[in-house]
């Protein structure tokens, strides 16, 4: 297995004297349970319960305090308990009512126990009437591999350190825009990842795209709810990959007849299943960027490998001599938005774009919160004054620091908006977007 940046925060809560058993968030075949077997290796002891299992569900079904059921979930692992530290990673815990409810006497009746759990579609388990204790456990969002975890996994891990340093990438730009673009096509769904690192056949890839894509249309027969919605949701993840990184609107979605209720139901499900976000614009120029959810949201898919292989667009993005000539630059838009969701760990994290007001077409691919400050990042080449949007929102903000995301190399330009305002231009190629964080904190 190629390293995964979770596990950094995950070492970070196994040593707060303040943690409490976690809820590992993410879609269907992110990594988690890979991540967590791994992690289970710092461990003395490590306990795997998978509660699609009979046997290993029946156990948390038993009427016994903990420090009995203890010795029985180490019986059933097959393993003699060691001193020292213990993790109990509860897999698919949506099976099991009752071990959701457990997690709350973990954390109070064995708080020196880690205890890890993660399942599919965990929040729809409240149309079950089971939910996750209030204030005893806390959540982490696992994504779909990054730039940087993709070139570890690959054996490009020695072009990382050049990342720390923007001024470095210049004379490394040809070979990490050409990675990038490799990402790109391929993505950041691990198995993808991995098959590629080992055969570097981007044909081979296809059966992993295709078992993906059916295991999440089988998840939509498992857990959806009532036959229209279930109708609705199969109708989104058979059409709605041709739509990834446009506005959208609710009322016949792909030329459906479906009404706008009907998929604004089916597509709050594909969120919570974290296949998909609805990503609204936001008027503001400063914090809080507040979502304008009256107005048309962009689709942005989970992972724009899969983009590429369900829209039929790889041939596309393969021969493209620059990205942003990709589908009209949807798909440029598209690896931006996923790069920047890499960037936290926050089950809550939105992504906003900027729409001036209902009298103006001006519209910024995307605003940043970091410390306090509201940052916008477009996602264009060209001279910097036909960035008018991103001229339109330096003028109404406080801001001084905008971001441009570009095939070119790593630049920074001062820049005057036609109102006389002097802002500073980062011109941040694809592979540095990973970087935002830090460079807007320098």
């Amino acid at each position: 297995m190629f390293k995964r940046t979770i596990l950094q925060h995950l070492e970070q809560w196994k040593t707060d004297t303040h943690r409490k058993p976690l809820v590992l968030r993410g879609a269907r075949q992110v990594g988690k349970t890979t991540v967590i077997n791994e992690f289970g290796k710092t461990f003395d002891n490590y306990l795997s319960l998978n509660l699609e299992k009979r046997e290993a569900a029946a156990l948390f079904e038993m009427e016994m305090p903990l420090k009995d059921l203890m010795p029985l979930l180490f019986a059933h692992c097959g393993l003699s308990r060691k001193p020292g530290s213990t993790l109990l990673f509860i897999d698919e815990i949506q099976n099991s009512p009752k071990a959701i409810g457990l997690l709350r006497y973990f954390y109070e009746e064995l708080p020196e126990l880690h205890v890890v759990a993660a399942g599919s579609l965990l929040e729809n388990l409240v149309e079950v009437n089971v939910s996750f204790p209030v204030g005893r456990v806390q959540y982490m969002a696992l994504r779909p591999c990054s730039f940087r975890e993709f070139l570890g996994a690959i054996g490009e891990e020695a072009l990382l350190p050049v990342l720390e340093h923007p001024q470095a990438t210049v004379p490394f730009h040809g070979r990490l825009m050409q990675l990038f673009n490799r990402y790109t096509l391929i993505g950041g769904m691990p198995e993808a990842v991995q098959l590629y690192a080992e055969r570097r056949d981007l044909l081979a890839l296809s059966d992993v795209y295709e078992t993906l894509l059916q295991g999440y249309r089988d998840d939509v027969e498992k857990y959806t709810k009532g036959k229209l919605l279930k109708e609705v949701v199969r109708f989104i993840l058979e059409e709605g990959w041709g739509k990834a990184a446009q506005p959208i609107t609710l009322g016949g979605f792909a030329s459906s007849s479906y009404q706008a209720r009907e998929v604004g139901e089916a597509f709050r499900l594909l969120e919570k299943a974290m296949l998909l976000e609805l990503v609204y614009p936001t008027t503001s120029t400063e914090v809080p960027a507040l979502s304008e959810t009256k107005r048309t949201p962009k689709l942005i898919w989970l992972d724009t490998g899969l983009v590429n292989y369900a829209a039929q667009v790889q041939k596309e993005v393969l021969d493209a001599k620059d990205l942003q000539d990709a589908w009209r630059g949807r798909i440029a838009e598209h690896v931006v938005a996923q790069e920047l969701l890499t960037l936290t760990d926050k089950v809550s994290q939105k992504r906003n774009f900027w729409m001036r007001g209902n009298d103006s077409s001006a519209e910024v691919d995307f605003v940043w919160v970091q410390q306090s400050r509201l940052y916008p990042i477009e996602v264009k080449t060209g001279h910097n004054a036909h960035l008018r949007s991103l001229h339109s929102f330096m003028e109404r903000s406080s801001q001084t620091v905008a971001v441009r995301v570009w095939s070119q190399p790593y630049s920074i330009d001062e820049v005057k908006t036609v109102g006389g305002k002097n802002f500073r231009l980062i011109n941040l190629p694809f592979y540095l977007v990973g970087s935002i964080n830090r460079l807007l904190a320098e």
